[in-house]
Order: C-alpha cells, then structure tokens, then sequence
C-alpha cells in the first residue's frame, strides 16, 4: 500500500505524474525512519529535520503538517501494509507541485509514503566483514544543500554501482576540499585511542538523526574525547575504529579499508547506550 498524499492506494494502482519536480530537477526531500510495534523511533527528530529542509528549499508548508497529522499518517501506512506488530523501514518524500521548469510555478508541495518490513526490531551490531573504499569519481559540495535529505542522490546512487562492481560493502565520500564527509548510507565516525571525531557539518556531511544521538552520548561518556572536526584519508589507516550511522542500521562498523583492519569496542558500548535512549525515546 502506498499513502499518495493522504490517500491510501494499492501500490500498482499508484501513477507519478511526468511533470513531477522531485523526478525532473530533484526538487524533493524525504525521511527514511524505523517503525518498530508502531512505534516510529526518534520521530520528532525527523519530522523536525523534514520542517528544516523544506524551509531552506523554500517549500511552502501546509498548515496540517503538524507533527500528530505526519505521524498518523506514516502509521495509517504501516496498518494498511499489515506492519503495525513488526519492525518496519518506510520513508515519506515530499516534493514540490507541478509546474514551471527551473522557477517552480507553485510553492505548494504533494507527499507519499511506503514502508517495508525488516527484520530487526532494535539496533544490533553486525560481526560480519565490512570493507570500504574511498569514491573519487565525484565530490560532495561543502555547503548546507549537501546536509539535506534531497531526491537528488546521484552521487550516492553511482557511487553504490562503483562500491558494488568492485566487491566493496560501502564507500567513504570527499568534499572538495578532499576532506572525507561520510559514507554512502549514514554518516561516520572515527576512533583513535579514547579520541571520538566526526566530521561538522560545514563539511557538507548529512544531518543525520544517529548523528544527533551519538552527539548527545559522547559528552556523557568521562572516558572518551569527542569533537566534530575535518576528516583526512591520511587519518583512516591510523584509526583504531570507523563506524557509520544511520536511522535503519543504527551503528555499521567498518572492518577494512584497504590492509587496515579495525575493532568495534566504542561501537558495541555506543550502540547499547543507542538502544536505550531508542526505547525511552
């Protein structure tokens, strides 16, 4: 079941407009959110998240995207894919009315929702091997458009085709200023004895919601340094541990980059600390 702007709809049934902006100039933004026994994990980050965009992409927004409207309707969607008692991954893009072509007639804005089952209710942490590469095709702009959730993701999308056809689980982004910024699905993180760092988002990194968690733990945490600071390449092989984050995975560890081997200790202790504020959020 698909939700097309309130409506709830068969997915086959659904039809996107040839004139619609998110399809022909990226003019979009959408939440990508964990759903677990109906319950959306860190909702009012998102939603507050999807207000942010929406303003700096001069959206107009409707009176009744109120949080309580927005949260019934991802639940709506959840109910009618029969989801309401399994964890869920389901996302809601808003795009901006038809018409115009780079000047938008309308500053009005239409929305759907879909939602997937997946198969962990909370946040684990994976033992598997999980190597990276760095992705130099193509550069991510240090500028805010770049923190935003934009349908515009070719960058990300090739870079995936570049991670896949080379045997890679992921692949790490630069800036322009060959600064690293994240990985290709969530932002990251780099340990260094009992030093924690993150890239800012002035480097143009994503303004992600396991980001905002992870930044309200560190301070807490007397046995680690933190600080939101420039990434270099020449950083990752003297890493001790890299983790990425994201709303559906929580904490991915990286195993390999390159004959660089890492641990998962600040992850594992991250990761429980995670589940918790996940569960009294």
């Amino acid at each position: 079941m698909i939700n097309d702007n309130g409506t709830l709809v068969q997915s086959k049934e659904t039809h996107l407009s040839p004139m619609n902006r998110g399809l022909l100039y990226g003019d979009g933004v959408f939440e990508t959110l964990k759903v677990v026994n109906s319950k959306i994990l860190f909702w009012e980050d998102h939603y507050f998240r999807l207000m942010a965009s929406m303003r700096i992409l001069r959206m107009e927004i409707p009176m009744e995207f109120t949080p309580e409207y927005l949260e019934k309707q991802l639940l709506d969607t959840i109910n009618a894919c029969g989801l309401s008692d399994a964890p869920a991954r389901i996302r809601i893009t808003v795009y901006r009315k038809d018409g115009g072509t780079y000047l938008p007639e309308h500053r009005g804005v239409g929305y759907y929702i879909y939602a997937k089952e997946i198969s962990t209710p909370f946040y684990t942490l994976s033992d598997a091997p999980y190597e990276v590469e760095l992705y130099k095709d193509h550069y991510v702009n240090a500028d805010i458009l770049s923190t935003l959730k934009t349908t515009n993701k070719v960058l990300h999308v090739t870079g995936s085709i570049f991670a896949e056809e080379n045997g890679y689980d992921n692949c790490l982004l630069l800036n322009n200023k060959k600064n690293i910024v994240e990985a290709l699905q969530g932002n990251l993180f780099l340990v260094k004895g009992t030093h924690i760092k993150t890239p800012p988002l002035e480097d143009g990194c994503l303004r992600g919601i396991i980001r905002k968690q992870l930044l309200t733990i560190l301070p807490l945490l007397e046995e680690y340094t933190f600080e939101e600071a420039s990434i270099s390449p020449f950083e990752l092989q003297k890493a001790d541990e890299l983790f990425i984050t994201n709303a559906i995975k929580g904490i991915q560890p990286i195993t390999k980059y390159r004959k660089k081997v890492y641990t998962s200790e600040v992850a594992s202790v991250l990761l429980q600390k995670l589940n918790v504020k996940a569960r009294l959020g």
